[in-house]
């Protein structure tokens, strides 16, 4: 980027600051992929998920200023800007200009931030809190402004994107990392690390990007979102934390046979019933579950035995609208149909923060 927008950046941060009267906890966490059909395949195989207890559910329209269907890159940055903006874009505007994003503003409030993924964090839902680029392909720029952004909590895949090994400016953005975070490579050091009081941010890449079997990827993303929390939590001022599942879109995209579909969702509600847990101890905390878009056009269909099936219209993406369920203060921003700028609109407001005024198709 050139000077002048990231000045222009720094500008809207210290603008975005707003007092808060207390702690601010907002968890976010994104089903990539994950329509819903995704979510009636999973309560049909289980009868009952942690998601139930949301009281607030809605559908958000995730269509970006570029062409119908939507993608990742560009259902993030609405989520993180509460703008619209073209496809492929991390972090920017229509006009491909950076835009503060809510973690962004959660940092310059005080909170912690964390981001959690089982794919690369340079990946785009990720990368769209905390990078600005015009095309999520600009791996080598995301990770750079990733590794500076100050993120207290960093767990995923993708270590190559910061390894000076790999990378072509041969940048160590992994001693960087170090010096401000415990490092962790193993499941059993995350979890000890993370139970450590003295631990106040936290870093690891773990292989799980492809990782298939839901039951064999390690950590999990249950164990990631336990230790994200309790690291998070350690900040009196609150956080705002990012939790992604890549595999439901990975998994659609490959028309995987419905077991799989479901097992994988479970596993995402699992997660959710780690956060409900967690609010139950912090009331304060807002949840809130949603999608990027639906990969797959999944519908549900009885096979030859009557048994119900995985029925797929394309290996791509669809434009529909997609669930999105919230608990906690200002849950009631979530009910109803919203586009996917008003949800990001929506999370500024959650921690405290000065959004972007609404502007065309952003209502």
């Amino acid at each position: 980027m050139t000077p002048a927008p990231l000045s222009a950046l720094a500008a809207l941060i210290a603008l975005a600051a707003a007092p808060r009267a207390d702690a601010r906890r907002v968890v976010l966490l994104v089903a990539d992929g994950a329509g819903t059909a995704y979510w009636s395949a999973a309560l049909y195989a289980a009868d009952s998920l942690a998601l139930a207890a949301f009281p607030v559910a809605g559908l958000v329209d995730p269509r970006n200023t570029s062409r119908p269907l939507p993608e990742s890159a560009s259902s993030a940055t609405a989520f993180a800007t509460g703008l619209r903006t073209f496809s492929a874009a991390v972090g920017v505007g229509p006009d491909s200009l950076p835009r503060l994003t809510v973690l962004e503003a959660a940092e310059a409030a005080g909170l912690g931030t964390g981001l959690v993924t089982t794919t690369h964090l340079i990946d785009a839902t990720p990368a769209a809190f905390a990078a600005h680029v015009p095309n999520r392909r600009q791996g080598v720029d995301i990770a750079r402004q990733m590794a500076a952004a100050g993120i207290e909590v960093l767990l995923g895949d993708g270590r190559s994107a910061f390894d000076p090994t790999v990378r072509p400016d041969s940048l160590d953005l992994i001693a960087a990392l170090r010096r401000d975070h415990v490092w962790v490579e193993t499941p059993a050091e995350l979890a000890a690390h993370a139970a450590a009081d003295s631990v106040h941010a936290l870093a690891g890449f773990f292989a799980i990007d492809r990782a298939f079997d839901t039951a064999l990827r390690r950590p999990t993303l249950v164990e990631m979102t336990s230790a994200a929390l309790q690291v998070l939590d350690r900040d009196p001022d609150g956080f705002f934390l990012l939790i992604e599942n890549e595999h439901t879109d990975h998994f659609g995209h490959q028309n995987l046979p419905l077991g799989a579909i479901v097992d994988e969702v479970l596993e995402v509600d699992r997660a959710v019933r780690v956060a409900l847990e967690y609010r139950a101890d912090h009331p304060e905390t807002l949840i809130v579950v949603i999608g990027d878009h639906e990969t797959g056009g999944l519908s549900l269909v009885a096979d030859s035995t009557g048994a119900l099936a995985a029925a797929w219209s394309t290996t791509g993406h669809t434009a529909e609208l997609i669930p999105v369920f919230a608990i906690g203060p200002g849950a009631e921003e979530f009910g109803g149909i919203r586009t996917a700028a008003a949800v990001g609109r929506a999370l500024f407001r959650a921690v405290g923060a000065r959004g972007p005024p609404v502007s065309g198709g952003d209502d």
